[in-house]
């Protein structure tokens, strides 16, 4: 066995563990913007606050499952903005989980969509709640949209946390942001950027894969670069093995430390997760060994002092409540769309 400090979710959107229960698109998506339109924005859209507070419960507790003890986290839901981040807020402590909130920002839905957009993350960071400034990306958004949360973000002494160059879609997206950026922006995907952004690049290769929008190639880049999920769970020891082998795919002389430095990263992303300690069933946790060792699991989590996570069970919430919840509101969301 072998103990280390907590993971960290670079970059999450804790309501996609609903998505399971999404019925097929109307047609099938033959490009990335249409599997935005077609199963991602129609999820957005269906959610309300009942359906957010059992996923981001089931989220979080699949995040301790994993050994992941903090969760920077992305959300939209354009028909349920006012209070959403409260409740991911709420429902994460609930379980114990340390969580980064942002409500993505967007003119999708209009100019006033984009402002109680802005509004969602002002009232919550202003109230003492943890997290960043969130927009949804570049090609979504107005200058003046991007102009505002930025704004925002500066005078709240925080991050924008934002999607950039996911797709050739939003290719724009260096042009528009190189004025904007700053060191404590979170950049999510960066598949397509080309020209250096500051600010930490979040790497999320099963997402990208997923999508079919390419490889990040993130070590082209300069930046510090930390690993994120996309809503994909919160197996951040996948993530890092998928990441090495992508790596390695464009290098063959690539080793895991690139990826293992990555997987690291995100911890100063939330630095209170230093202090919270897993034992895994694996020895030793070095990069090597887990860069070819599946099912490596966490008997026991801690985080801030409290032990969250037991013998293969949550001590705050009841793990059958929580996953029979959360199926109840995935049948809401399956009913809606």
């Amino acid at each position: 066995m072998s103990e280390t400090p907590g993971l960290v979710n670079a970059h999450h959107h804790l309501y996609s563990t609903l998505a399971r229960g999404m019925p097929a698109p109307p047609q099938t998506p033959k490009s990335f913007p249409e599997i935005l339109e077609q199963v991602w924005w129609r999820l957005d859209a269906a959610l309300d606050l009942e359906m957010i507070r059992w996923s981001a419960k089931l989220g979080a507790f699949q995040a301790l499952e994993q050994g992941t003890t903090g969760i920077v986290d992305h959300h939209e839901s354009p028909n349920a903005i006012e209070g959403s981040l409260d409740v991911i807020a709420e429902a994460c402590a609930e379980v114990g989980v340390r969580v980064r909130c942002a409500y993505g920002v967007t003119d999708r839905h209009g100019s006033e969509g984009a402002m109680r957009g802005i509004e969602e993350n002002r009232r919550f960071l202003a109230a003492g709640g943890l997290g960043l400034v969130g927009v949804h990306a570049v090609f979504t958004c107005r200058d003046e949209t991007l102009e505002a949360a930025a704004g925002l973000a500066a005078d709240l002494g925080v991050g924008v946390h934002i999607h950039v160059a996911e797709g050739e879609v939003d290719a724009e997206a260096a042009a528009k942001l190189g004025p904007l950026a700053r060191d404590d922006w979170l950049l999510a995907h960066c598949v397509h950027l080309d020209t250096a952004l500051p600010g930490t690049i979040v790497h999320n290769p099963r997402s990208n894969l997923n999508n079919a929008v390419g490889y990040a190639r993130p070590f082209r880049f300069a930046n510090r670069v930390a690993l994120g999920s996309d809503g994909h769970g919160s197996a951040m020891l996948e993530e890092f093995r998928l990441a090495y082998v992508m790596h390695r795919s464009a290098d063959v002389a690539a080793t895991p430390e690139p990826a293992w430095s990555w997987l690291e990263a995100g911890r100063a992303l939330i630095p209170e997760t230093q202090e919270d300690r897993v034992i895994w069933s694996y020895e030793p946790m070095d990069p090597w060994h887990l860069a070819f060792t599946p099912g490596v699991r966490p008997l026991r989590v801690e985080i801030g002092g409290e032990v969250v996570f037991d013998e293969g069970r949550p001590t705050r919430v009841d793990p059958d409540e929580v996953e029979a919840k959360a199926a109840e509101q995935a049948r809401r969301l399956f009913a809606r769309l």
